[in-house]
């Protein structure tokens, strides 16, 4: 996700949230210290949740927007995921594709053309219809250059989408959506894609109210604030009612929701917070439901003591390192290779994260999509990573400049650097100088390439091998290293227009294999997610992309 980005993570937030770390901690605990204490309320928030269908969820981040065809970070998609929906939602359980907005579809015989039929009875949180225009509307928007939106490879299956967002099609009308009366919307592709339709979960796909963006400015400007509470207008089975950034994030029920039958929660108040620390000792003080991380310094204590609230399931995600190809010495690919081969995963994964995740031998998680096996290019050979290093002109490290290893703040985060800085240093003489900065400096540090190596990390949106390869396509607003290969690029397209399963998968592997050997990026490890999840939390189940549709959770008194 995106970077998509943020994030329900072990090690913290992604790199994507602005407020400086003693502030955001500070601000978190006061924030909790009041919600607990303040006019003696009897019991604890989470009790009174219980009692009143309110769920206390923790971001790992603070956000800055609230537009599903802007952000990019985790944490803002578990906010947006609450207060819009698309055509198409996710089965709680398995998250295979239920109807949304669209209450049935029908796919064409060579499944380029989808036709949604939307219910009569979508509404916005203002209460006007939900129309196949809305969508019409919401998807020129979302494609118009100068908005810049993010996300946009989930809408390039779309014909002629691609050209128009780069400008290469200026007619809208080409783009191969429209609507054909209030309530029939036509989407035609430009090659088939087997998982289109769990695209449309993505917030890039979210429709939004027009009418409220041109009160509050220009629809296609960045800095519109339409989605503040006094402005705010979604479709999803919440609302938003208050916004106190740094703080808190409230969503109640919508009233005007089509499903609000369905929906038993009566708010979720969304709690930032970038100290994993405080975020484990809010969970225990009754503060928080469900945390997005956990202090590595704590699982072990959680598994002695077979803790029921200790929650660990596997989530096609990837931790890994981003090369800014751009530099000097990181535009060699055997001097990145060297750098991926000289780390030791398993040492980083059974010492440092207790044995709860995977080492990535590959960018791709191997049980992404039935019948992908990715290439296991990225492992522990120091005495190649050495020959590599001598190859590039750089015998024992001599002559390699100390270089920097950039993360957003977080104790997590910086163990593991840790860990790999002394093993670039013991096995290849380098000096890698870990520098931390605030969530959303990183950011544009990376947007920018102001940075030469980066940590990063990406969770799929949808499970299917592309959903990580595509990021590192040369046109790809998420890749953000530099890094261009024509023949990657061409196997990537190769495969969007290959319908045989087997042979689409062998030509992504043979692009993944084409990526771990030029090393624009060093996997360390697959992540399961590893957080704190009250007893009291009901309908929230373990799923390979950590989605949670919130019109299925409940709480229940115990």
């Amino acid at each position: 996700m995106r970077t998509s980005q943020v994030s329900h993570l072990l090690e913290g937030p992604s790199p994507d949230g602005p407020r400086l770390y003693k502030v955001s901690s500070f601000l978190f605990l006061s924030f909790l210290i009041a919600t607990a204490s303040g006019c003696k309320p009897r019991g604890t928030p989470v009790e009174r949740g219980n009692r009143d269908q309110v769920l206390y969820r923790s971001l790992s981040a603070d956000i800055t927007d609230l537009d599903p065809h802007l952000i990019t970070s985790l944490p803002g998609i578990n906010v947006v995921s609450a207060l819009f929906e698309g055509l198409v939602a996710e089965d709680p359980v398995d998250l295979h594709p239920v109807p949304g907005v669209a209450e049935s579809w029908e796919i064409s015989a060579d499944t380029l053309t989808y036709t949604f039929h939307l219910r009569a009875n979508a509404r916005w949180s203002n209460g006007e219809p939900v129309t196949a225009q809305d969508f019409v509307a919401s998807c020129r928007r979302a494609l118009t250059p100068a908005l810049g939106a993010a996300n946009l490879e989930f809408v390039d299956p779309v014909r002629n989408a691609q050209a128009y967002h780069t400008s290469r099609l200026k007619d809208f009308s080409q783009v191969g959506i429209a609507a054909l009366d209030a309530h029939t919307l036509r989407i035609e592709l430009e090659y088939p894609a087997p998982y289109f339709l769990s695209l449309l979960t993505n917030p890039i796909w979210f429709p939004v109210y027009l009418p409220a963006l041109e009160k509050s400015g220009s629809p296609a400007a960045r800095n519109n604030r339409w989605t503040r509470p006094a402005t705010f207008v979604g479709n999803g089975p919440f609302a938003l009612k208050d916004w106190n950034p740094g703080t808190l994030i409230l969503a109640e029920k919508s009233t005007t929701y089509w499903d609000a039958a369905t929906v038993r929660l009566h708010a979720i108040r969304f709690i930032p917070a970038t100290n994993v620390n405080t975020e484990e000792r809010a969970f225990r003080a009754g503060q928080l439901h469900i945390t997005e991380a956990i202090p590595l310094a704590r699982i072990e204590v959680y598994l002695r003591e077979k803790s029921s609230v200790l929650s660990v399931s596997q989530f096609l995600y990837t931790y890994f390192y981003r090369l800014n190809t751009t530099r000097p010495f990181l535009n060699e690919a055997k001097v990145r290779r060297a750098l991926s081969l000289a780390i030791d995963r398993q040492t980083i994964n059974d010492t440092i994260l207790h044995g709860q995740h995977r080492i990535a031998a590959s960018f791709t998680p191997p049980d992404c999509t039935p019948g992908y096996n990715p290439p296991m290019l990225a492992v522990s050979d120091p005495v190649a990573a050495r020959a590599l290093l001598a190859e590039a002109g750089y015998p024992d490290g001599k002559g390699l400049p100390p270089f920097e290893l950039l993360m957003n703040i977080s104790g997590n985060h910086q163990i593991i650097a840790e860990a790999v800085q002394a093993m670039w240093r013991r096995e290849l003489g380098v000096d890698a100088r870990i520098v931390t900065m605030e969530h959303y400096a990183t950011l544009e540090q990376r947007s920018t390439l102001s940075y030469q190596i980066l940590r990063s990390e990406w969770a799929a949106d949808y499970p299917d091998p592309k959903s990580f390869l595509e990021i590192f396509a040369s046109h790809s607003s998420a890749n953000h290293t530099g890094w261009k290969n024509p023949t990657y690029d061409a196997l990537l397209t190769e495969a969007d227009h290959t319908a045989e399963p087997a042979t689409r998968f062998a030509l992504l592997r043979r692009a993944e294999t084409i990526l771990l050997e030029e090393s624009p990026l060093i996997p360390i490890y697959h992540l399961s997610t590893v957080r704190l999840v009250h007893p009291a939390v009901r309908g929230w189940h373990p799923t390979s992309l950590d989605h949670h549709p919130y019109k299925h959770v409940w709480l229940e008194m115990l």
